[in-house]
């Protein structure tokens, strides 16, 4: 069979291809547990966490992709299919924008580390941003819950179409406002660092932390205007109807899409911050930070008691929302700090 051919009774629409499966689930596992070493490494959890959480989702997620494709027909009698479906296309579409998201809080990082030059407070990034995205992340659930689900009625496929439209649109505002702060914070860096006599901009640490922002936001953006190029066109299911299925988006009927514009871009991203993971450029603790004169100091830190640690980690759960519902006032932190140091760090100043 061609393809883009549709199959009657087909989750996939087509005959889904059984080797490409195989290669995103080593690939993807192989990714993960660099991300579960790393982070073990560089004790970036709290940093770069969601990444390799993201990394054994989309291994499951293709791992069931790949059962899928032996599976692929419709049948009332026995609905593991389905849910197997169903489940695999969950996981394969609810992870980037949980990789954006920390792609938000690497850039919080950033901010904590040259304050003077962030364009918003470092404590507001995730909040704010965390805060959207949630709103994403509940809309992309429930669009790909509903579309992908061919027993569905037209208006529950129709709604799942609209709410996935609406997710990769409110994500595409997001990015743009997301790169135009990056972009502002990497000139500011740079004019300070002019200011010092530094014509060269001074290290490379965070310019190269900068670009992988900026290369894995550009990864995200196109894979979102995939989404929404696809679920703009025809895209309601009629899985008995061949008719029907012939007249849907060439997006959704040829399943070499798929893998070069989802399961390719994610997987580049994933590798991508496997080699420049954030570990080997920024401090591993959330206090040291660079003065106005380009000084290497650290904000002192009384110490760290379990509540605190539960409160962050259920922000980041939230999205970020707990933070900005309930704002929480740092009692580990001294108001004063002290500098580390006459030397002027080149390490991470643009």
């Amino acid at each position: 069979m061609a393809a883009g051919d549709p199959v009657p009774r087909s989750l996939y629409i087509y005959a889904p291809n059984q080797g490409a499966p195989i290669f995103f689930t080593i690939a993807f596992a192989i990714s993960a547990v660099f991300h579960i070493w790393q982070c073990f490494r560089y004790k970036a959890f709290r940093l770069i966490g969601l990444h390799p959480i993201c990394a054994v989702l989309f291994t499951v997620g293709y791992a069931l992709r790949e059962w899928g494709s032996y599976h692929y027909l419709f049948d009332p009698a026995d609905r593991t299919p389905l849910v197997t479906f169903i489940v695999s296309q969950v996981f394969i579409y609810v992870c980037p924008p949980l990789l954006e998201l920390s792609n938000y809080h690497i850039l919080a990082r950033l901010f904590s580390y040259i304050p003077h030059c962030a364009p918003i407070p470092p404590s507001s990034v995730l909040s704010t941003f965390g805060g959207l995205m949630a709103i994403v992340e509940l809309l992309n659930s429930l669009g790909v819950s509903f579309s992908a689900n061919p027993s569905s009625s037209t208006k529950q496929q129709t709604l799942g179409g609209q709410l996935t439209i609406a997710a990769v649109s409110i994500q595409l505002g997001i990015i743009t406002v997301f790169v135009g702060l990056a972009v502002i914070f990497q000139r500011r860096c740079a004019a300070a660092a002019r200011e010092r006599g530094q014509q060269t901009g001074g290290g490379k640490k965070v310019r190269t932390m900068l670009w992988t922002l900026y290369g894995s936001m550009g990864l995200i953006l196109v894979r979102c205007v995939y989404r929404l190029v696809e679920h703009a066109g025809y895209t309601h299911i009629e899985f008995r109807d061949i008719e029907a299925l012939k007249r849907l988006s060439p997006l959704v009927r040829y399943e070499a899409f798929f893998y070069v514009f989802e399961a390719s871009l994610m997987l580049v991203n994933s590798v991508v911050w496997n080699v420049w993971h954030p570990g080997r450029f920024l401090p591993r603790d959330g206090v040291t930070y660079l003065e106005v004169d380009g000084t290497e100091a650290r904000r002192v830190k009384r110490g760290e008691n379990w509540a605190s640690v539960v409160w962050m980690v259920a922000n980041i759960a939230t999205f970020g929302v707990l933070g900005l519902v309930f704002p929480r006032r740092e009692r580990n932190e001294e108001a004063h700090e002290l500098r580390g140091g006459s030397q002027r760090s080149e390490a991470g100043m643009i």
